[in-house]
């Protein structure tokens, strides 16, 4: 099973990306297309997943799915069944969810014999601790909508901290790791012994960080007073806050590249954005800490992770108290994986690189394996 070429796709609310992963994790091929609110187009994907079958062959597929919803706290086989049960929870996870169906449904027609597995971002935070994962409200309402905090980007956060293992050369059983997956959506997750403890996201993607075009965490009676007194309907704040908020809310542009050189040119709007972003994420980074009882290292990944050392700076310059300190010249000169910290630093600061596609395929190896 360890030899099996394994498709990956990975459909979010940007991009589609399609990936074969073969033996030692090596990437034997990749493609990624632009997508709009979940939506691709459907002949890209058929033209690279066929140019892959036939030039090098496909074994399985894993599908990266970002809601398990309460039935799937584990991958499992794709049928008919999980694919209802996936369209039934759509709107928990409304940018993301429609996409992950449509590549399943797509491929399915393009590679029928291959077995395909359905490989969620929960699962990495399915054991996290009661005190982390339970939501202060009735009763009545966490029993009867199994509700709680599910946490997502599981798969990254996965391979972050595993990768940080590796690059300190340590035990991953060892160490309290935050890592920081800072993309279009953006989340944290405590790391300890290699098991979540704890993340910024909930029982949606909605919740935590500052992100592209979401808002993060809001005070859920700002919701209320809003629907009160602007009579704002429940469709209209999920458009809001879902698809109008976060640096496009504040700034005019979702993307932080723009937000930097704005800034950086004297724009207010561009200012606050920054400032507000990197707020939230040095609050949670010491939140993170403090549910692992202290931190060996920061592992920043994701787009905005890896390439914007502005945000690395900032916000580990806020991060003294902890022991966490970055070298200027590493930070900002580092183009794969490694170390950015000073020599002084108690705290380790990592960049890796991204590679969710890795941790799908060894999710499909193992079920398909029956281990």
């Amino acid at each position: 099973m360890d030899q099996l070429r394994v498709l990956v796709v990975n459909a979010g609310s940007s991009s589609l990306k399609v990936s074969l992963v073969g033996a030692d994790d090596t990437e034997l091929a990749s493609h990624e297309f632009k997508a709009s609110a979940g939506r691709f187009k459907k002949a890209e994907l058929e033209t690279a997943i066929t140019g892959i079958k036939e030039g090098i062959g496909v074994d399985a597929v894993g599908h990266r799915v970002v809601h398990g919803g309460p039935r799937h706290s584990a991958s499992v086989r794709v049928d008919a069944k999980v694919v209802a049960y996936l369209h039934s929870i759509e709107d928990l996870a409304p940018l993301h969810m429609p996409a992950a169906i449509s590549a399943i449904q797509a491929v399915r027609k393009l590679l029928p014999r291959a077995p395909a597995v359905a490989c969620f971002d929960t699962s990495f935070h399915s054991g996290m601790p009661p005190a982390a994962a339970t939501y202060a409200i009735p009763a009545k309402w966490r029993q009867r909508h199994r509700i709680r905090r599910y946490g997502f980007h599981g798969f990254s956060h996965a391979y972050a901290a595993r990768r940080a293992a590796e690059l300190l050369g340590r035990p991953l059983s060892e160490l309290r790791v935050v890592t920081c997956h800072l993309g279009s959506g953006a989340s944290l997750a405590a790391v300890h012994g290699g098991r979540s403890v704890d993340t910024t996201m909930g029982f949606t993607p909605l919740e935590g960080l500052v992100m592209a075009t979401r808002s993060g965490s809001v005070d859920p009676g700002l919701m209320l007073w809003l629907q009160r007194h602007e009579r704002v309907t429940e469709r209209e704040l999920t458009e809001a806050l879902d698809g109008r908020s976060g640096l496009l809310g504040l700034a005019g542009t979702k993307d932080m590249r723009e937000v930097e050189e704005r800034m950086s040119s004297g724009d207010e709007r561009a200012r606050l954005a920054f400032d507000v972003y990197i707020h939230r994420l040095r609050a949670c980074i010491a939140s993170m800490a403090a549910a692992m009882g202290g931190l060996d290292a920061i592992v920043f990944t994701g787009g905005v992770g890896e390439n914007s050392a502005s945000v690395r700076r900032e916000a580990v310059a806020g991060l003294r108290f902890l022991g966490a300190e970055l070298d200027a010249g590493h930070n900002t000169g580092i183009s794969g994986d490694g170390d950015v910290s000073s020599s002084a630093a108690k705290v380790r600061t990592l960049v890796v690189h991204a590679r969710e596609n890795v941790e799908v395929a060894r999710n499909v190896r193992r079920l398909l394996s029956g281990d």
